[in-house]
């Protein structure tokens, strides 16, 4: 079984001054290709995608989670945010958040909540939820 996995990352505009994005041990990229190598072993490619053309106005950390994508070859998952894959994040923490989607994707798909949910997990991100 081959499955890929793209963690895509949209573009963002900070907006307003209060808030600004934590900082992070190492770039969501560089993160993403050591798990890669982890998930090799169950024949998952994992990869990541750049769409700076897509921008989203981001005030807060929930606002940062609808910047990134988890893509699938399941087109029944579509191209959901990841707020929409993890719902409310644990401790604000990007990568582990990633970490999490890409889990819940390859290992537990199931559990994400179809499009049209009652459960509103994003903020006019656009990826349906």
């Amino acid at each position: 079984m081959n499955r890929k996995i793209s963690v895509v990352f949209y573009g963002f505009r900070l907006c307003g001054e209060k808030w600004q994005p934590p900082a992070l041990p190492q770039a969501p990229r560089l993160f993403v290709e050591e798990m890669a190598k982890q998930y090799e072993k169950y024949g998952i490619s994992l990869c990541c995608l750049e769409e700076p053309e897509n921008v989203l106005e981001v005030r807060g950390y929930a606002d940062l989670l609808n910047t990134v994508r988890i893509r699938t070859d399941d087109v029944a998952l579509g191209n959901p945010c990841l707020g929409h894959v993890i719902g409310q994040s644990k401790n604000c923490n990007l990568l582990e958040d990633i970490e999490r989607g890409i889990a819940r994707v390859a290992f537990a798909p199931e559990t994400i909540e179809p499009d049209g949910a009652s459960k509103r997990v994003c903020h006019n991100c656009g990826c349906g939820c």
